[in-house]
This record gives structure tokens, sequence and C-alpha cells, in this order.
């Protein structure tokens, strides 16, 4: 039966780029090595695609639940509202996609490349992303609840209006980071570097920060009452000022550290997506 659009064929380029089969049930399609095109909706779970190639295409509200993607490459595609709970990416790479609105529940993603990635309203709820490569990645108004961010590189991030309740940025480095009116209660700072973070009327109830860097970090109106693991020292060296809530003990000094420039280096620019094969 053919298909109902050339773009669907092309979407999933068994034929055009390896010659592989694609047979109804089959689960194991790890043959193909590029897909592109356009399949919005595509019905992917479970799918064996371990170092799959997606360049250029629209890809939108596919559904790829536990699908194997472990170093994947994902080049000028749209995954917007797709499903991708519980799959395998870790060591995959992103360059110049859009995962907004996409679900990433309990999704493996540790070692993930993805510079300037758009997971804006992504729900990364439990995902595991340890030593993720995320500079300048967008993540606001996301879900990053119980999500694992440990030792990932997330300089000049945005986790603005986030849902981090007990998200583990433990050693993450996170230097000029946006996190301004994101609810982070619980979660874990251990050892991060909030460098030029601003945290401005942010929630960080139960948070840890023992060890944190905190020079320069615009703390202002935020909620810090209830955090743990913060010294004198610590907010010295940051900005507050009266609507900033402390641990007792804890005192503003305003804004007195050391004034500082933050450079986040540029995500790299993603190549024109490929022309479509003709039919």
């Amino acid at each position: 039966m053919p298909f109902k659009s050339a773009t669907f064929a092309a979407a999933l380029a068994l034929t055009a780029f390896t010659g592989a089969a694609a047979h109804a049930g089959e689960k194991d399609i790890s043959k193909i090595t590029t897909i592109g095109g356009s399949c919005p909706s595509c019905q992917l779970t479970g799918k064996k695609l371990t170092g799959a190639n997606f360049h250029g295409g629209n890809f939108n509200a596919a559904v790829l639940i536990s699908a194997d993607l472990r170093g994947a490459s994902f080049t000028s595609v749209s995954f917007s509202s797709a499903d991708f709970t519980r799959a395998d990416l870790r060591s995959s790479t992103m360059i110049g996609c859009n995962f907004t609105a996409a679900v990433f529940r309990d999704s493996r993603m540790d070692g993930l490349e993805a510079p300037g990635g758009n997971f804006m309203s992504a729900n990364l709820a439990r995902a595991k992303l340890t030593s993720a490569e995320l500079v300048g990645a967008n993540f606001r108004g996301a879900v990053v609840t119980d999500a694992n961010f440990g030792n990932a590189e997330l300089m000049g991030a945005n986790f603005s209006s986030a849902e981090g309740h007990r998200a583990n940025f433990t050693g993450a480095e996170m230097v000029g980071a946006n996190l301004t009116g994101g609810a982070f209660n619980r979660a874990s700072f251990r050892n991060a570097e909030l460098v030029g973070a601003n945290m401005s009327s942010g929630s960080f109830d139960g948070a840890d920060f023992t060890g944190a860097e905190l020079n320069h970090a615009k703390l202002r109106g935020a909620s810090l009452a209830g955090a743990r693991g913060l010294t004198q020292d610590q907010i010295d060296e940051a900005c507050t000022d009266a609507s900033t809530s402390l641990p007792r003990g804890i005192v503003s000094r305003g804004c007195k550290g050391a004034k500082i420039t933050v450079r986040i280096p540029r995500a790299p620019r993603p190549p024109a997506p490929p022309k479509p094969p003709r039919y």
C-alpha cells in the first residue's frame, strides 16, 4: 500500500538512505542512519534507533516511549510535544532543535550534548542528565522535578519559572544561569558554580547550598529562609536586598561582591536542513 505522502516516506527514510525494510511490528530498526522529512505524530515506541541521524524535518507530537536513541544525532529538527518517556538518549547530540513541551519523564540523558537546546515548557521529571553539556539551553517553564543534572555544564542556561523541586544540580557549572521565579525547593546545589547566576524571586526552601559558589549571584527577592548550607561568607559575595529572605543569623550585605563580567559561549549555529527527496 503506498504511503499517504512523500514527506512521510522521507521521514522514515528506511529505503532511501539504508535499504532497510520496516515491517509491521518490527522493533529493531537500528540500521537507519538518516531520518529526515516530515513525520508528525510518528509512532516509534520501543524502536531501536541507536546512532540514528535525525536531520531536518518535523516530528512534532511523535511518540518515542522507551525508544533506544543512544548516540543519536538530532540536527535542525522539531520534536515539539513529542513523548520521550523512558527513552534512552545517553550520549546523544542535539544541535538547533526544538523540544518545546516535549516529555522526557524518566528518560536517560546522561552525557547528552545539547548546547542552546530549546526545552521550554518540557517535562523532564526524574530525567537523568548527569555530565550533560547544556550551555545556553532553554528550560523556561519546564518541569525538572527530581531531575539529575549532577556535574552538568549549564552555563547561561535558562531555568526561569521552572519547577525544580528536589532537582539535583550537585557540582553543576551554572555560571550566568537564569533561575528567576523558579521553584527549587529541596533541590541540591552542593558545590555548584552559581557565579553571576540570576536567582531573583526564586523559591529555595530546603535547598542545599553547601560549598556552592555565589559570587555576584543575584538573590533579590529570593526565598532562602529555609535553605541549608548557606554561610554569611557566601551571602557577602552575592547581591541581596531587603526583599531577600535569609536563614536566621545571616544578614543581607547588599551587593558588595566583586563585580564580574560573565561571558557565556554561544551555542553553535545549526546547518540548514536538507531538501526532501523527490519521488
